[in-house]
């Protein structure tokens, strides 16, 4: 009868190593770790005058929450530029009384990243997410709020689309990326016979 305890114990233990198997083959991960690799460290986050000061938070408050050290561009390794922003609300449904019932919002974000000696590992890349609110004109406040805290939630989803960019970015991946740069772009040979 002792080997009945002993098969459960067992059987319990593969379980939990299968959900674990399975839960880490599928990319789960724990809320508030980065995917961010170490390698992009330090790492300078510029935003540009027209991208919302929310997104620019939310991204580096992420960045941190990863434990990834930020830095001003002229101390940085890497700078992750964030380069435009748009942002668009077109009516999706219509009442029968020919107005808005239902909105779709756009928003968009243009970045870039680069090493301190200008070879780009991400270049020029538009991300973008999209979501639908229903809309009543009796109640344009709470709706306003509404849509208030959807373009929040908007802007935290961007930044973990630019977290999932950033990932790839291991050592041996940015090592590559410079090979192949300076192999297809050598330098600028100075002209001999000018005087």
């Amino acid at each position: 009868m002792a080997f009945r305890p002993a098969l459960r114990t067992v059987a319990v233990r593969a379980t939990a190593l299968a959900l674990a198997a399975v839960l880490a083959g599928c990319g789960f991960q724990l809320r508030g770790t980065s995917p961010v690799p170490a390698a992009l460290q330090p790492l300078a986050v510029k935003c540009g005058s027209q991208i919302p000061d929310t997104l620019c938070l939310s991204l580096k408050e992420q960045l941190e929450l990863g434990g990834i050290e930020t830095t001003e561009a002229t101390n940085a390794a890497y700078v992750l530029d964030l380069k435009s922003f748009s942002q668009d609300r077109r009516a999706s449904a219509i009442t029968v009384r020919a107005a808005a019932a239902e909105y779709t919002l756009t928003q968009a974000v243009r970045i870039e990243l680069i090493t301190d000696d200008r070879v780009p590992l991400i270049a020029d890349t538009e991300l973008s997410v999209r979501e639908s609110y229903r809309y009543d004109e009796t109640n344009i406040l709470a709706k306003q709020r509404e849509q208030d805290e959807l373009e929040q939630r908007m802007n935290d989803r961007l930044a973990q689309q630019i977290l999932f960019r950033l990932a790839p970015m291991t050592e041996a991946r940015i090592q590559a990326i410079r090979e192949d740069y300076r192999a297809n772009n050598p330098p600028a040979e100075p002209d001999a016979g000018q005087p």
